[in-house]
């Protein structure tokens, strides 16, 4: 099994480094095919993605509230550049929030912003995309007052990530430091996230638990991914994950296609 980000990530452009974050290139010919996991995902992400020999599609991929499962199809690459936090409106016209569990062709994006990206790209392969969007997602920055936004934003996805050195904050004690009410902190993150700041740090925290559980003890990892308990974090895990930990780590998935409930970002 694998994810459309975890591939290792070819050397990119220095420009491009704030914006591609990471790429991948989806599954290759396997018998059987192997299942193919797209896991929860905060980010909304460019694709370049061709199939065989095929002219490149060019895709914008939403935030993902939830893992999917699928069959590998052969012959199938991907290339993704994922958006910081703050950048999806600038580069794609729209809120990230109008993207949430969508996958749309870049040109089909309403207004000239996207269209004008997609045709810019649309008659290029992978490599000359990539430095293609060097020379073009710079000029697409936000404005300087749209920075101040952006820079609370930031500050607040950092606050509410896992990281080493400190547990995740709460929603309600991170509006405070950022001395902005919750209500504020949630509009910040529909425009510039997509989801709302509870469920971003559900996403966060399930992720953190994939990274790292081949490297503590179930409960131990429940405590530092910012968890009430072990019970809690395979509820949480359950949910987005369609499986709870245990299943999931054994290989005993969700059939390919299927859906599992989950709540509302």
């Amino acid at each position: 099994m694998t994810d459309s980000a975890a591939e290792p990530a070819p050397r990119l452009p220095d420009e491009l480094r704030p914006w591609a974050v990471e790429t991948g290139t989806g599954p290759e010919d396997a018998d059987p095919p192997k299942v193919f996991v797209r896991l929860p995902d905060s980010a909304t992400k460019l694709l370049v993605r061709t199939e065989g020999s095929g002219r490149p599609a060019l895709l914008v991929s939403g935030p993902r509230v939830r893992a999917t499962y699928h069959r590998g199809k052969p012959s199938v690459s991907c290339t993704e550049f994922r958006l910081p936090p703050g950048t999806v409106r600038a580069v794609l016209g729209v809120p990230a929030v109008d993207l949430v569990g969508r996958v749309v062709p870049l040109g089909a994006l309403p207004g000239r912003t996207a269209r004008q990206l997609s045709y810019e790209l649309g008659r290029l392969d992978h490599e000359d995309a990539v430095s293609r969007l060097a020379d073009l997602l710079p000029d697409r920055l936000p404005t300087p007052a749209g920075a101040t936004r952006n820079a609370l934003l930031r500050a607040a996805v950092t606050a509410l990530s896992v990281r080493s050195d400190r547990i995740p904050g709460q929603v309600g004690d991170v509006a405070r430091e950022l001395a902005v009410s919750e209500r504020q902190l949630r509009n910040l993150f529909s425009d510039g996230v997509g989801l709302s700041p509870k469920h971003y740090t559900r996403i966060n925290r399930v992720r953190a638990v994939l990274a790292h559980a081949d490297e503590l003890r179930w409960a131990d990892l429940a405590a530092v991914t910012g968890y009430y308990d072990q019970s809690h974090m395979t509820s949480d895990f359950r949910t987005l994950m369609g499986v709870p930990p245990r299943s999931y780590f054994t290989g005993r998935l969700p059939a390919p296609g299927s859906c599992q409930a989950i709540d509302s970002p």
